[in-house]
């Protein structure tokens, strides 16, 4: 299987089914004989939250869906649960609420510079494990040059957001799409499949499309 799988992700760098789901993803692309090309896409879980949310996630949760606290703290609990189960240590008490339209915004920044699976990965980890801000231009660009990337070229073009068009333009594709929830994952431009599967389901997916892609190339 020498054909190049094309794979684009929705996502959000707040998302704790996304940061899952991508290590389910990665764990059915190396059961997957074959190539694979990733490319992360905007989706926006709360474009109404503030940079600056005051409050925990916990609170945040609780008065955007009107849950009771407890059920909230338990929600999360078992999310943490399922995250620790494919290696990532949850920290929830120390994650910081925010709007991340800048760093969906980051992410294109990244990908024209060729660095975008580390810039997603390293903002996935910075939200969920390290409890750092990734809402902020100065944190976002500190976190940019952890990574390798220009730090005083990426405030110049999130201070001047020059990629603001790009992430709207990914949430416009979600939506032609009918994407409601992420992850959301579109295999060689035909296939969809949503939420945090198992890893065998990616890898089947993946198999599926690289045996047709072949097949049309040899008709």
């Amino acid at each position: 299987m020498s054909e190049t799988i094309k794979v684009d992700i929705w996502s959000d760098v707040q998302c704790p089914w996304c940061y899952i789901g991508k290590r389910k993803f990665e764990a059915g692309a190396a059961l997957f004989d074959g190539d694979v090309e990733v490319e992360y896409h905007s989706f926006e879980l709360a474009p109404d939250t503030p940079v600056d949310f005051d409050g925990s996630p916990v609170d945040y949760l609780s008065q955007r869906k009107g849950l009771p606290v407890a059920q909230v703290e338990e929600m999360l609990e078992r999310v943490t649960g399922i995250a620790e189960s494919v290696g990532l240590h949850y920290d929830y008490d120390s994650v910081h609420q925010t709007n991340t339209v800048i760093s969906h915004e980051l992410l294109h920044y990244a990908k024209a510079h060729g660095r975008q699976l580390e810039m997603k990965e390293r903002l996935l980890k910075a939200y969920f494990v390290d409890g750092l801000h990734v809402g902020r231009i100065e944190d976002l660009a500190d976190l940019a040059a952890e990574i390798g990337l220009d730090r005083a070229d990426v405030v110049r073009a999130l201070t001047a957001h020059d990629y603001l068009a790009d992430v709207k333009a990914d949430v416009a594709q979600a939506n032609a799409y009918g994407i409601q929830g992420v992850p959301f994952f579109v295999i060689d431009g035909k296939y969809g499949i949503s939420g945090a599967q198992d890893p065998d389901t990616f890898a089947q997916a993946l198999r599926q499309a690289a045996t047709e892609k072949s097949e049309e190339k040899n008709k």
